[in-house]
């Protein structure tokens, strides 16, 4: 992405701003960074990890954290001592036979040392750096051949490094297990496939990857530094766990699970090792509010539940565990320590559900409840219930949502117009853009860049050739980011302010390589037809039947009603269908994407097609490929 325009430094409201914030950071003390360096073995020689010879670990990246100065005025002095604790990277003893590599993705790898090699719990976002953290682990702790790999829950960072650590062939040997919660595929697919291309969109936003990383720019997520930019992918689950008190023996490690779908994922375990005393709390507990609802978009989450879920698993292992681990940040240490950190994040969930749903049963809005509720005081001496990853403003719009959606009962609301056609007739009704813009200059000199933001959207979504007006509101959004307490705020907000500035270059989104060999057909299906376009589709009701040759399965696809629906195998008669093809999920995959045509496919196998040929080629002819659409212009 070509750059017009330097990030601008902090403006004087900003400055005041965040210098009044750091009188409220009172929690600084030396415990977190105790904790957070506990036990390091060693770090990354380099800290680099590449992938194809492009870096996409630095560490050193990050050395500006490590200065020990306080917070510029670019940067919330809260955001900047979480950055400083998620900069402290390496290789870390948790207990005796216990490791985790903290640092070198946005989430922990940990290795345990079972009876004849290693468990694996998480195995980050990337093979690149999941491959990494395993040589580490090795070259230090000795080499160990990976037996078990658990995926504590559905979101990429915690499963798509797996071929780092190990290959399907040994997962279909027997030789490796792959144990996840009940509904791991489904809400797999139903994130990165459904509404992946999407969703990884406005994630460039929530992370920042594209964000010069310093001062001005990227400076942590919140939940981890940063989220490295490789490949993803996934071997499905041999073992799902259903139910709370599940006990399996896993390369000699008793392990006893606890099972909370709607909580931080629709589909997460917690799990215990009773003879180790050591807790696992998934991503279910970390150190900051978590997300009821993602920047990038996700079901939202269920506060209540996840509340619940914290207190039975204090009650269940509390007194019993010595070590709590979860699947980001630093562990807890001692039985008390544990216990009082369980507690507090039980209670800012369920503080959150209650107080939103109190003034929204009061007749309180979305907006007027994030305006209203600030955190309690019993709250503001505990870092690891502040806002730097979620925040109260919009997790509890996310209470309100879950239960009451997004029509919050007044009729004005109920069929509002379109962005675009709405701008329009707010700047004629504000008198024109030149008029809005020189109003909005004066609030910006004020200090008010909420309004700012607000009101000059208006004038980038009715004129978005308006240079005037994007550089104004690229440079309100940018203060937002400077004085955000979220990284993932300040993400949104200076990525928002980088695209207004340069030239934004559209990507296709595809079914990832990785991903497809792991899904199962009707996933597969279910993709395909969210990416069906009727106003493409001239010939009425269609059978197709399609037999896919790694799975030697025969499922049969009707098209009808603008429509695609699915039937599978042993349902339905594939002699009765108009055209016939052979395949493998890979090359359905990329006839979706168009990487591949049906005449292409014929070469390679005269007889992967009989029947209706031109019916199959118009049909995956009439299959979007998704680009990342624009988001903070039309």
């Amino acid at each position: 992405m070509q750059m017009t325009e330097e990030p601008k430094p902090a403006s004087a409201s900003t400055t005041t701003r965040n210098t009044d914030a750091a009188a409220m950071v009172t929690f600084d003390d030396p415990g977190d960074f105790e904790r957070a360096g506990r036990g390091l073995v060693c770090t990354h020689e380099t800290g680099v990890i590449t992938l194809n010879d492009r870096p996409i670990t630095d560490v050193g990246r990050y050395d500006f954290l490590r200065t020990g100065d306080d917070a510029p005025p670019s940067v919330h002095p809260g955001l900047w001592r979480q950055a400083r604790l998620n900069s402290i990277h390496g290789l870390f003893e948790v207990m005796p036979g216990v490791w985790q590599a903290r640092g070198y993705d946005i989430s922990n790898i940990t290795f345990m040392a079972g009876d004849e090699g290693w468990v694996i719990i998480d195995p980050l976002s990337t093979a690149a750096t999941a491959a990494a953290c395993l040589e580490l682990a090795n070259s230090q702790l000795g080499e160990r051949p990976v037996t078990a790999v658990i995926y504590t829950h559905s979101h990429v960072d915690h499963f798509g490094g797996v071929h780092g650590v190990t290959t399907q062939e040994a997962v279909d040997a027997g030789d490796v297990r792959i144990i996840a919660p009940e509904g791991f595929m489904e809400e797999v697919v139903s994130e990165n496939v459904i509404a992946g291309p999407i969703m990884a969109r406005r994630a460039m936003y929530q992370f920042g990857p594209l964000l010069p990383v310093g001062p001005l720019g990227q400076v942590d997520i919140g939940l981890g530094q940063a989220l490295p930019i490789g490949a993803t992918g996934l071997i499905g689950p041999t073992e799902t766990v259903s139910e709370t008190g599940t006990e399996l023996i896993i390369d000699g490690i008793r392990t006893v699970f606890q099972n909370t779908p709607d909580a931080e994922a629709p589909a997460e375990m917690n799990f215990f090792f009773p003879d180790k005393r050591l807790l696992c709390m998934a991503e279910n507990c970390s150190h900051n509010i978590h997300n009821l609802y993602p920047l990038r978009g996700a079901q939202t989450r269920n506060a209540l539940a996840w509340s619940k879920y914290i207190h039975e698993a204090l009650l269940m292992w509390g007194d019993d565990t010595d070590v709590m681990f979860a699947s980001h940040h630093w562990p807890r240490f001692g039985t008390d320590d544990a216990k009082n950190f369980l507690a507090i994040q039980r209670d800012v969930y369920r503080w959150m559900h209650d107080q939103t749903m109190r003034l929204a049963n009061r007749g309180y809005t979305p907006s007027e409840i994030a305006e209203e509720l600030v955190l309690p005081e019993a709250f503001s001496t505990e870092s690891h219930v502040q806002g730097y990853y979620g925040t109260v403003s919009h997790n509890v719009r996310s209470v309100y949502n879950r239960y009451l959606g997004w029509y919050d009962g007044n009729p004005a609301h109920l069929n509002p117009h379109p962005s675009v056609p709405a701008a329009q007739r707010y700047v004629e009704f504000m008198g024109g853009a030149d008029e809005v813009l020189r109003k909005a200059r004066a609030s910006f000199d004020e200090g008010d860049y909420r309004w700012v933001a607000q009101v000059v959207n208006h004038v980038v979504f009715a004129h978005p050739d308006n240079s005037e007006a994007r550089h104004l509101q690229a440079d309100a959004l940018e203060q937002l980011g400077y004085q955000a307490e979220s990284g993932t705020w300040r993400n949104a907000y200076l990525t928002g302010a980088q695209e207004l500035r340069s030239t934004y270059i559209k990507i296709p989104m595809k079914i990832a390589a990785h991903i497809a060999p792991a899904m199962g057909i009707e996933h597969l299906v279910d993709a395909t037809a969210v990416r069906f376009d009727p106003s493409r589709w001239s010939r009425g009701d269609t059978t197709i039947a399609a037999t896919f040759v790694d799975l030697d399965e025969t499922h049969l696809l009707g098209v009808a009603r603008a429509t695609v629906h699915h039937t599978p195998e042993g349902n339905g008669e594939p002699s009765a269908a108009d055209v016939a093809v052979s395949l493998t999920r890979v090359q359905w995959a990329e006839l979706l994407g168009q990487d591949l045509t049906i005449d292409e496919l014929l070469a390679g196998d005269p007889n992967s097609v009989s029947g209706d040929a031109d019916a199959l080629r118009e049909f995956f002819a009439a299959m979007d490929v998704f680009e990342s659409p624009a988001i903070v212009e039309p």
